[in-house]
């Protein structure tokens, strides 16, 4: 069994509103749930999933620092590592 935990940023500009923040959480290859900065929120993608989800998005300090890491790891990473993007 695996469980696992996959962060990323996508973004098409260096500006801070085209850069969404995605953190999936899988297990066994399959994902469970997400959280989108562009939502604001986490949503589940199995049962499991979505109960997690609902609990997690029920902690109001969860859903706020996850959504930190968009400025503070994504538009670090976009201005650095593509500057003509």
């Amino acid at each position: 069994f695996e469980n696992y935990v996959v962060d990323r940023c996508v973004f098409n500009s260096s500006e801070l509103n085209d850069i969404e923040y995605i953190r999936s959480t899988f297990y066994n290859k399959l994902e469970i749930a997400r959280f989108s900065s562009s939502l604001g929120k986490f949503v589940g993608y199995t049962e499991f999933g979505v109960k997690q989800a609902d609990y997690w998005n029920s902690q109001t300090s969860l859903p706020q620092q996850m959504k930190a890491p968009r400025e503070t790891i994504c538009l670090n990473h976009a201005t650095a590592f593509y500057p003509a993007a």
